[in-house]
């Protein structure tokens, strides 16, 4: 006898239909060849798979959004003498039936969510990887550049952008500690200065050694040590000729909004 064959024919990349056919095939105690077909568009690539399918035992097994290509493909198939099942058309309908709204008809939906989680996702990692300054390395291939002195927000502004797929990496300025050179040569264009009001970045310090069971009046969360770091900061972001963003009494969404806005004003030229 000879060896059935099925068709995977979609609109998009046509993972899920040929889960479907592996997952039924599986169940005999027959060898079955599986042939996917991503990405058909129009009638001439119907056909070119019909002619296909009708010279052997085959079937095809289709998911596409278009209702058109969806019935043309039915009734070629019908006037062949082809078996087809259709896996996506009566979940779509259903669901249209139920929620009534039209669906969207886009295909590749279902796989670009999947590239924007996965995107999303690696631009987390990154900002793991490369913050606080722990590795300069990541400098190079980040999409931002976070700098500010101590609590000033830079790990939760770049965690919250990860989530809009930007990687980010973030570099504490200490006075002490020379800044990286990678960010004068490879990260001036992608940097993004965050200062705060001196009066509110002595208390948040003094409620973070607190917090940490230590006493307030350690140099860290003095208004004198403070105010060398700010100067620190502003020389560095004067050499960078960098956008900078106050973040006092600002929310982390709110500080990362003007950086997503400063990113599309330098994409537009401006």
């Amino acid at each position: 006898m000879a060896k059935a064959r099925v068709y995977i024919v979609s609109d998009s990349l046509g993972e899920t239909a040929e889960r479907v056919a592996h997952g039924a095939a599986i169940q005999f105690d027959q060898d079955v060849d599986i042939e996917r077909i991503p990405y058909v568009s129009d009638r001439p690539e119907i056909d070119h798979v019909l002619e296909r399918a009708q010279r052997g035992f085959s079937i095809i097994i289709y998911t596409m959004v278009r209702p058109e290509l969806r019935e043309y493909l039915a009734n070629a198939a019908n006037a062949r003498g082809i078996l087809h099942v259709d896996v996506m058309g009566p979940v779509l309908s259903a669901l249209e039936e139920v929620l009534a709204v039209q669906p969207r008809l886009i295909p590749g939906l279902s796989h670009r969510l999947d590239q924007e989680y996965f995107a999303r996702v690696e631009a987390v990692e990154f900002a793991v990887k490369y913050d606080d300054g722990k590795d300069s390395k990541g400098i190079r291939d980040a999409d931002v550049v976070l700098l500010g002195v101590s609590r000033t927000s830079k790990t939760p502004v770049s965690l919250y952008l990860a989530n809009h797929r930007l990687k980010v990496a973030n570099v504490p300025l200490v006075p002490e500690v020379p800044v990286p050179s990678e960010v004068f040569r490879e990260g001036r264009l992608k940097a993004v200065g965050l200062v705060i009001e001196p009066e509110l970045l002595m208390s948040i310090r003094r409620q973070r050694l607190k917090s940490l069971g230590l006493g307030s009046s350690a140099q860290y969360a003095t208004m004198d040590r403070i105010m060398v770091e700010l100067d620190y900061a502003w020389d560095i972001f004067n050499r960078l000729k960098c956008p900078v963003i106050d973040v006092s009494n600002h929310a982390v969404e709110e500080t990362a909004t003007r950086v997503l806005e400063l990113r599309k004003k330098e994409a537009q030229g401006q």
